[in-house]
């Protein structure tokens, strides 16, 4: 008897990667003889998500986090690397008129409920739009019976459907947000940092809807955040960026449990734990260096206390060490 073919992953990133020319005009270059500028926001990132499963990544702010969402809905075209949806090239497909498919196969939560939602539109307006944009519903009755389902499926009422954003609160836009992302149906949620702008109880009830939805959809999640006690809530995966690269890939309880990265032990140290009343706390040492001007070899030796010369030289490929995929000369050579 012949073994079941082991099933891809539905969302392989390979090697991806966005510059982004931030360069003075031209005259002034010239003038003042400077030369042009890149920002490496995202350098060579890989990661698989497993069908109904959800990658966390974590990261300070302007490790690229963002611009990996972007890029995964097709908003950004990546400067080299691609991405496989479902076994399909995800990027060539975006150039196509197939690319409309998969666009309903893929939707995005952004961070600012407040900035997503326009004010101009009712709720039937903004949720409706998907529906009408992709010609899934073109019958108002329909489309009215269809948008009041997903108002319900997120905790909120049909009869907000005639109320404009400014008549919600912050939780309330975000979960129009989630309704309007599910109005197509996906199989894959970009989240990015989607509880960040609300307060921590109306968090949890953000937190929980999406946990239930992705329990009735099999939805596969990419979840993009800095709030560590959030990632251990949603995640199954989480990945570590640090400028704009991943430095530790590892399955979530192994992740808090026994960290390997400095960075990621730095990061996990910071946070307050119930138990540890009276302990120092050790801070996340130093600042993120400027990103136009990374440091040479492994960016993070600046503030490591294990760097020595080899990781102010050589950049560190992204290996499997005991089951964990980690960037860290340290690690490799069984320094830490």
């Amino acid at each position: 008897m012949s073994a079941k073919p082991v099933a891809a992953p539905l969302v392989q990133a390979r090697d991806l990667a966005k510059t982004f020319d931030v360069s003075a005009p031209w005259l002034n270059r010239v003038l003042e003889r400077k030369p042009r500028q890149l920002l490496h926001a995202v350098d060579g990132v890989s990661f698989d998500i497993e069908k109904g499963q959800t990658l966390a990544l974590v990261g300070e702010s302007g490790c690229g986090k963002s611009t990996v969402a972007r890029l995964l809905v097709g908003l950004y075209r990546p400067t080299h690397g691609g991405l496989t949806f479902d076994g399909q090239d995800a990027h060539a497909a975006f150039k196509t008129a197939e690319g409309r498919k998969l666009r309903r196969r893929i939707q995005m939560i952004f961070q600012d409920p407040y900035a997503s939602l326009n004010p101009r539109w009712t709720v039937e307006d903004i949720v409706g739009e998907p529906l009408t944009e992709h010609g899934i519903v073109t019958d108002p009755a329909q489309l009215e019976a269809r948008v009041g389902a997903l108002l319900q499926s997120v905790g909120l009422s049909p009869l907000d459907m005639v109320k404009y954003p400014h008549q919600f609160s912050g939780g309330q836009r975000q979960r129009i947000s989630i309704a309007r992302a599910l109005a197509t149906r996906p199989e894959f949620l970009v989240c990015d940092e989607p509880t960040s702008a609300l307060d921590v109880s109306v968090q949890a009830q953000v937190l929980n809807i999406m946990k239930d939805l992705q329990r009735q959809h099999g939805l596969t999640y990419l979840f993009i955040s800095h709030n560590l006690a959030v990632v251990r809530h949603v995640s199954d995966q989480v990945g570590v960026m640090y400028l704009g690269r991943l430095v530790e890939l590892s399955g979530k309880q192994q992740l808090f449990e026994n960290p390997r990265h400095p960075y990621t032990r730095m990061l996990l140290d910071a946070i307050p734990k119930l138990h540890d009343t009276g302990r120092s706390r050790t801070p996340v040492q130093g600042e993120v260096p400027n990103p136009l001007n990374p440091p040479d070899g492994c960016t993070f030796h600046p503030r490591c206390p294990h760097a020595n010369s080899r990781c102010k030289a050589e950049r560190p490929a992204l290996l499997t060490i005991q089951g964990v995929k980690i960037a860290c000369h340290a690690v490799e050579e069984g320094r830490i």
